[in-house]
């Protein structure tokens, strides 16, 4: 079992005006070896059309590799992300206030030579379309270091609200913003609102830097999950179920 993560007062009053919150050491050091190892037996699955999303890019270093760069939609087949998924979902109801349910998640694999990620808020991914507000939970699979392309969040502009839905942060957008890199160990935590400003570079180091994303509305706001995964699938489907004489465009 995983250790439940009980929020404080001052924690949620903290998350509430920067619009993150970060949580050292959240799960322990024997429950991330499990999580290191259901990360190892998701990758290693089979790959077949309609059970989990992999993902694919070419690496930036002289080989132009194919490596993995994410996977999607893991709960439903493999057991151990359900349970870690459930485990996060008591926290992040503290910090909506109500009940929580599962959005959707990811592992962000960032191998040496995957691509960073530029300014974002998660919502503009066409998340309003679903509902008008998440919370996302990160759990440091690895050391994320400057090197290989940690999280750097701009605390305190979520009060701003969506910018503009599909479209990243323009320069406009991003006038005295600040990126703050945040270095992480295995087992840390960290929750971020959907308007939350954040960004990652390039993984230029010789190791992965692997991210467990699970991202959640309020209960009150539907399941929106199935909804969400069929849409995507029309517009950006896995690999596997990509066709050759068709463009996809990975847009937020």
């Amino acid at each position: 079992m995983l250790p439940q993560i009980t929020l404080s007062d001052d924690q949620i009053m903290s998350f509430k005006k920067t619009g993150y919150l970060i949580i050292r050491s959240g799960l322990p050091k024997p429950q991330m070896k499990t999580i290191d190892k259901w990360t190892n037996e998701l990758l290693a699955l089979p790959e077949e059309s309609g059970k989990h999303w992999v993902y694919y890019e070419q690496n930036h270093d002289k080989e132009k590799k194919k490596i993995v760069s994410r996977i999607e939609n893991i709960r439903t087949f493999h057991y151990g992300f359900k349970i870690l998924s459930d485990c996060l979902r008591n926290p992040i109801s503290q910090l909506m206030e109500e009940d929580a349910i599962l959005f959707k998640e990811k592992i962000n694999f960032k191998m040496p030579g995957g691509t960073g990620f530029k300014p974002h808020q998660d919502s503009q991914a066409g998340w309003d379309a679903y509902a008008n507000f998440f919370i996302s939970a990160f759990v440091s699979i690895d050391e994320s270091t400057l090197e290989n392309g940690c999280l750097e969040i701009c605390g305190g502009r979520h009060v701003n609200g969506l910018h503009t839905s599909w479209k990243p942060l323009t320069k406009d957008d991003m006038i005295d913003m600040e990126f703050i890199p945040i270095l992480t160990q295995p087992g840390d935590v960290i929750f971020f609102d959907s308007f939350t400003p954040h960004q990652s570079a390039p993984n230029l180091s010789k190791s992965p830097r692997r991210i467990y994303y699970a991202t959640y509305n309020a209960k009150s706001s539907g399941d929106k999950s199935k909804q969400y995964y069929r849409d995507k699938h029309k517009s950006y489907p896995p690999d596997i179920d990509q066709k050759d004489n068709v463009s996809y465009v990975y847009r937020v």
